[in-house]
């Protein structure tokens, strides 16, 4: 997330939509503790169990993995002579579905990030020990040595990277969120709104990007509508009714919405993507360590593993999150500029 705007209004985009599911299926973590307990994983050798007891969230699958010893063989000493690999999340108090939230067993924590850490840890041959935390924390942990890693939707930014390493596996993108019945795609050009009203949360990145957009086109005589809604419900329904062409927002908690809606009259449907770092460069999404402590690589390789063998694309999928698929994992790669992160 390049910048607390990002990550309120994936909250915002999602939280009140869930408000219901959570009361009934035990999304809210652990309240009252700024930590929740640790929680360690166990699963049959050789396999992760992807989108466990998500309450539909994701289509739970059994990706077969186990350690790749010439890839577990770069880990730093103390970290390989544990046998652990800590893996922090942020996603106290309520969680944010589908990246990361408490299970419909109310205890294990599940989403595509945390999932993603534990496929990770079976191919470096280590268990996977899962932190929940706020995100405040969560960084705080990183900087203690409390956890490893962080897999909890951290964007790169320059800015980080005086403080931490990374190792890209997600696209950072904001989307276009459309009635499934729609025929409008944005197709990346601005000039498609043009006559379109789109709603979108104040006060966050993508509104600014709106903006920019609503600028240029009124130089070119064209006009865009944009809308504000008080919460997610509301901004759902306007979108269900017509009452707006689209809603512009984080693609996660879209594609959330977008299977929740699934089969029902009010189905939605993604109708394109745009880079939360803007037009100039792809933001992504990464694991996070402590800067110089020898785990960006061999997360960046087992990463890599993942995605040459095809159990990134199983992981992607059973989110519902293809469409944020990167090519190849990187070692700190171009993150947001200074300027605007």
């Amino acid at each position: 997330m390049p910048t607390h705007f990002t990550r309120r209004s994936l909250l915002r985009g999602i939280t009140a939509a869930t408000a219901v599911a959570a009361l009934a299926t035990g999304l809210a973590a652990c309240g009252g503790s700024s930590d929740a307990a640790t929680t360690t994983d166990s699963a049959k050798s050789g396999e992760v169990v992807v989108g466990q007891v998500s309450n539909g969230a994701a289509t739970p699958t059994t990706i077969k993995v186990a350690e790749v010893k010439s890839i577990s063989a770069e880990l730093p000493a103390a970290v390989r002579k544990s046998g652990t690999l800590k893996i922090g999340i942020g996603a106290l108090p309520a969680g944010f579905p589908p990246l990361a939230f408490t299970g419909s067993d109310q205890k294990t924590l599940t989403g595509s990030e945390p999932d993603l850490g534990r496929l990770v840890a079976a191919v470096l041959g280590l268990k996977p020990e899962v932190q929940n935390s706020t995100w405040e924390n969560l960084f705080v942990g990183i900087d203690s040595g409390k956890v490893d890693v962080a897999f909890s939707n951290v964007t790169d930014t320059e800015e980080r990277k005086k403080k931490y390493e990374f190792a890209s596996y997600r696209q950072d993108n904001l989307a276009f969120l459309v009635p499934k019945k729609s025929t409008w795609n944005f197709d990346g050009n601005y000039e498609n709104l043009a006559g379109k009203t789109i709603a979108v949360g104040s006060g966050t990145n993508q509104e600014k990007i709106l903006l920019e957009w609503k600028a240029k086109l009124a130089k070119e005589g064209k006009k865009v509508t944009v809308k504000y809604f008080q919460d997610s419900n509301s901004t759902y329904l306007a979108v269900s009714s017509g009452k707006v062409d689209a809603s512009f927002g984080p693609n996660p908690g879209f594609a959330y919405h977008n299977k929740q809606t699934a089969g029902t009259p009010n189905a939605t449907r993604t109708a394109g993507t745009y880079s939360g770092a803007g037009a100039s460069l792809q933001g992504l999404i990464a694991a996070t360590a402590k800067k110089d402590s020898g785990l960006a690589k061999p997360l960046a390789d087992a990463i890599n593993y993942l995605i040459k063998n095809g159990q990134y694309a199983q992981w992607l999928k059973a989110y519902n999150l293809s469409n944020e698929a990167v090519a190849k994992s990187e070692v700190n790669p171009p993150g947001l500029p200074l300027d605007n992160s």
